[in-house]
């Protein structure tokens, strides 16, 4: 009698075990809808722009490969969790324009992978002087471009993606009638402004001032990881007092105080402007960052 009673305690026993590793091994019910679509955008612009496009697709992800630790992608240096965020992903959206100077690296070691050049179709600008000019990728930076970038991207996410096509197109249209919104405002604030000339510590606003009537007469820090020299400041301060430009902008992304320096020894004043490469992961980020420097250019340039 007990033997029975023992081997009836040995079989329950045995099969609670069973069902304790049965339901932890199964997998729960968390409600997310799986991923399966993953972009990977090379850093934060288009990131936002992929944002827009992918909003209401639960079902598709979107990375910012480089983060927030750098604004543009100068001497971007590829790490192997990025090329191992790639190998995962079905598609890499770049900027184009020679910003993602790592791109041939990405290509030898992924050539399969499918890569959608959002500058497809804008001229590019040349930045430099002499022998040293090189293309400008800042092309986000005006907002005509920018458009042109989202549309480029949605054709090439609809193109890849057909199950989500006609998702990508209306968030397209979307986003785009804001930013065509925007781009209205900037120019009903900025073209009647009197004072059109700006200096600049970086390359990032030659686009944004060939869209807005504005003239960039002096850039200081061509590289924004750079710091001027001595005789450079004291150049800009010369050309500053020579052509009475009104404000010297730096970026909120890098150091400012070449820019503030400038600015207490000219007597031009000292103001930010945001091309948008950092910011917070918001879909209105870069809606934003421009609708602030609207307001910026309207106190600077008044």
């Amino acid at each position: 009698m007990k033997k029975k009673k023992y081997k009836k305690i040995i079989a329950l026993f045995c099969a609670a075990l069973l069902a304790l590793f049965t339901t932890s091994c199964t997998p729960r019910e968390t409600g997310a809808q799986p991923v399966t679509y993953r972009i990977v955008a090379s850093f934060y612009p288009i990131y936002i722009m992929a944002l827009n496009l992918t909003q209401g697709l639960p079902d598709v992800e979107v990375t910012d490969m480089a983060g927030q630790q750098t604004g543009c992608l100068h001497d971007y240096q590829l790490q192997s969790k990025d090329v191992q965020a790639l190998a995962r992903a079905d598609v890499f959206a770049i900027n184009g324009a020679g910003m993602e100077s790592f791109l041939t690296r990405v290509t030898d070691q992924l050539p399969d992978l499918q890569i959608l050049d959002s500058s497809a179709g804008i001229p590019v600008l040349q930045s430099g002087e002499g022998g040293a000019e090189s293309e400008n990728p800042h092309l986000w930076v005006s907002i005509s471009n920018y458009i042109k970038q989202v549309e480029n991207l949605a054709d090439g996410l609809a193109a890849d993606d057909p199950a989500h096509a006609d998702a990508y197109r209306e968030n397209a249209a979307v986003y785009i009638e804001k930013l065509s919104s925007l781009r209205s405002r900037m120019h009903e604030t900025i073209d009647p402004l009197p004072n059109r000339d700006i200096v600049t510590l970086h390359e990032a606003f030659p686009y944004f001032a060939e869209e807005f009537g504005l003239t960039i007469v002096g850039t200081v820090q061509r590289e924004p990881d750079s710091q001027p020299s001595a005789r450079e400041l004291a150049d800009t301060i010369r050309l500053i007092r020579s052509t009475g430009v009104k404000a010297v902008f730096a970026e909120p992304q890098y150091d400012a105080s070449a820019a503030q320096i400038l600015s207490q020894e000219s007597g031009a004043a000292f103001y930010t402007l945001d091309p948008g490469a950092t910011g917070p992961d918001d879909p209105d980020a870069y809606l934003d960052a421009m609708e602030q420097n609207r307001v910026v250019l309207q106190k600077a340039l008044a």
